[in-house]
């Protein structure tokens, strides 16, 4: 069997050429009706894992769960509507440093909106941005920003193109993104993103601060400044710290495989849909604020189609390998915003973010949400951009 055989197929099969390597290229997703056969055929022969022992996620994501969400897949997930809702919005490609990359781009009606360029991360894809690219592109209100939405598919996931060589790590996919960004006639633009994306944005602020307005991420990274003692924090920031160490301790084991052996599971994510449902499934029980009940089935498993169809286990669990060593000192001095929602696994404590970026403007935090804020509490994720951005021109 040949490697990415269940990758999708597109209708417009143009890329950009030698000849034309600044080219950006309309992108329609077509999943054809034998790869969803094939998707539907494995569903209906999956071998599950027996029971777990125990009564809880303590485990794992129970194989109760599992059944259920892929059975949901089977009967009633419409990928022809994801494909319908990303080609409505606009996709596009483009080749940077000799590598395809897939993204949003969608354009506000509004004149005095403002680019944004929002990044995703791992377990997520530009599914996350579904529910909010209305809104920020034509809000109701018109005294609120509005703005000009560019989300690109990182390096590996989605339809970006898969790296044959190793080197795309989170300096190179910032720098790539500014070269997007003056591709779409974007000289100065806002910057947003949380997990990797996070990092992405930040690595932008720091390595393009004459590019980025203003940045807004909800995990902003940051070591303890020299001196600072937890026993000086604030209650709730203790409390951040611990919940943080406790996710390293129990919840950090699918970090440590993609960070060093992702090939190994990549063979397994690639061929069997139910391994990657559950694989990705688990965060979005785990990393919410309300458990898989945060988000649609629809969102969960357009999110999940988005890997399987782009044949993208391995490929996106190399971003781990890339960045087994995180920056997280360089001082950020383009202006900020942070939002931090109660169910994040990495919350820092605002005096060690503040001690990193240097101009935070804006600083929050939410009672609602988790790690995938804009699937889960999407009027609330709105909100925040808009106030974080409120006035700032690019």
């Amino acid at each position: 069997m040949a490697p990415d055989d269940a990758a999708p197929t597109t209708a417009d099969p143009s890329s950009p050429t030698p000849a034309d390597p600044d080219a950006v290229t309309p992108f329609v997703l077509d999943i054809l009706s034998d790869q969803v056969a094939d998707l539907h055929e494995r569903l209906r022969r999956a071998r599950l894992a027996e029971p777990e022992p125990v009564d809880d996620w303590s485990q794992g994501i129970p194989v109760t769960v599992v059944a259920e969400l892929a059975r949901t897949w089977l009967e009633e997930h419409d990928v022809a509507a994801l494909s319908a809702e990303l080609n409505g919005l606009g996709q596009y490609r483009t080749e940077i440093d000799g590598l395809g990359i897939h993204f949003l781009h969608v354009e506000s009606p509004r004149d005095d909106a403002q680019p944004l360029l929002i990044t995703h991360g791992w377990p997520g894809s530009v599914v996350e941005f579904l529910d909010v690219v209305g809104p920020l592109t034509t809000p109701e209100d018109p005294s609120a920003p509005a703005f000009h939405v560019v989300a690109p598919s990182l390096p590996g996931f989605g339809f970006s193109d898969k790296p044959t060589t190793t080197g795309w790590g989170i300096d190179h996919i910032a720098d790539a993104w500014a070269v997007l960004m003056t591709r779409l006639g974007y000289p100065r633009f806002l910057a947003q993103g949380g997990d990797w994306g996070a990092m992405i944005t930040t690595a932008l602020g720091v390595r393009h601060p004459d590019r980025v307005a203003m940045l807004h991420t909800t995990m902003p990274l940051a070591d303890r400044p020299e001196g600072a003692r937890t026993e000086d924090l604030p209650e709730l920031e203790q409390r951040w710290l611990a919940q943080a160490r406790e996710f390293r301790e129990v919840g950090g084991g699918y970090s440590g495989q993609q960070r060093t052996r992702p090939q190994t599971l990549g063979y397994a994510l690639v061929d069997s849909p139910v391994g990657q449902l559950a694989w990705i499934a688990e965060k979005f029980g785990v990393w919410t604020d309300g458990g898989l009940d945060s988000v649609t089935r629809r969102r969960l498993l357009d999110n999940v189609a988005v890997y399987w169809f782009g044949a993208s286990g391995a490929s996106s669990a190399r971003m781990y390998w890339e960045n087994a060593q995180v920056d997280r000192r360089s001082e950020v001095t383009v202006p900020a915003a942070i939002s931090i929602f109660p169910a994040e696994m990495a919350k820092m404590p605002r005096s060690w973010v503040e001690a990193r970026y240097t101009d935070v403007r804006r600083w929050s935090v939410l009672e609602r949400g988790g790690h995938f804020a804009s699937l889960e509490v999407p009027e609330l994720f709105v909100a925040e951009l808009r106030e974080s951005f409120r006035g700032v021109v690019c």
